[in-house]
């Protein structure tokens, strides 16, 4: 999946709508079957974030399910759900997004090359001279692939539909890792941390925002939740359990194998 890769005080005045009662509920749209993200099982690193933003708020989470993935991809998602009002906020999208109103960041993270480690592949960046000798392995419509198209590296590699085709884990990636059928991987982070901790022989290393020639590249993102434009209430509601339980949400990442990513 891609980034769709992060204070303020409580508010203690005023309307009592701003202290819902424990029956209400926090209206979350998300996947019901991509993980490490979200499913009906709630055991997702989404799911733990609602959990706890709801918990913060007096609230219980409820959830409208949709797919994110498939015919137009997350835009679709987020028209057929948040836009239209089924929900009131998305878990995971990129900061400053245009598509949606988006809180503060929570996380940042970034996309990582991955690669066995007795290979002792010389990588610093996406301009290193190696990985136009090997074959690299992306996910499709992100950042990697604008990056691997740019360099005509596009002939031999291999690109990985995850997050365009339904029931596709984003762990697939990893088992063409070790099975030899790309030499280096180029995806989130996110992606594919929990399934790392099953793979103490790969190398990870971020992917830095530089470019030795052209325009500067980004492939760090910071992550926030997302709501409705002009639902600002929500937002700042949000906002604020953000700035209160950072450490909670910290650690909730962490325990999920998210690496989280602070630029120079």
């Amino acid at each position: 999946m891609k980034p769709r890769s992060i204070a303020v005080p409580w508010i203690l005045a005023g309307s009592a709508c701003l202290f819902p009662s424990p029956a209400s509920a926090l209206s979350v749209c998300a996947d019901p079957g991509y993980l490490p993200y979200s499913n009906r099982a709630g055991e997702g690193f989404e799911n733990r974030i609602a959990v706890a933003v709801a918990k913060a708020l007096g609230e219980k989470v409820e959830y409208t399910w949709a797919s994110s993935r498939g015919h137009g991809g997350f835009p679709q998602f987020l028209s057929a759900t948040l836009d239209a009002k089924k929900c009131d906020v998305i878990m995971n999208i990129p900061y400053g997004s245009r598509e949606e109103l988006t809180t503060r960041p929570y996380y940042i993270s970034s996309y990582v090359f991955v690669f066995d480690k007795h290979k002792n592949y010389q990588i610093t960046s996406m301009d290193s001279s190696i990985l136009k000798r090997i074959k690299v392995g992306f996910e499709r419509n992100t950042p990697a692939e604008a990056a691997v198209k740019i360099r005509g590296m596009l002939p031999g590699s291999v690109a990985f539909d995850v997050g365009e085709e339904e029931g596709k884990s984003p762990a697939i990636m990893l088992d063409a890792l070790r099975k030899g059928e790309i030499d280096v991987l180029i995806t989130w982070q996110p992606a594919i941390g929990a399934s790392l901790r099953a793979s103490p022989n790969l190398e990870v290393m971020v992917v830095p925002n530089e470019r030795a020639l052209g325009p500067p590249e980004q492939y760090s993102f910071p992550m926030s939740m997302g709501v409705r434009m002009g639902d600002d209430a929500l937002k700042k509601r949000l906002d604020d359990v953000i700035a209160k339980h950072q450490a909670e949400l910290t650690s909730i990442l962490t325990e999920s194998g998210v690496k989280l990513f602070s630029p120079p």
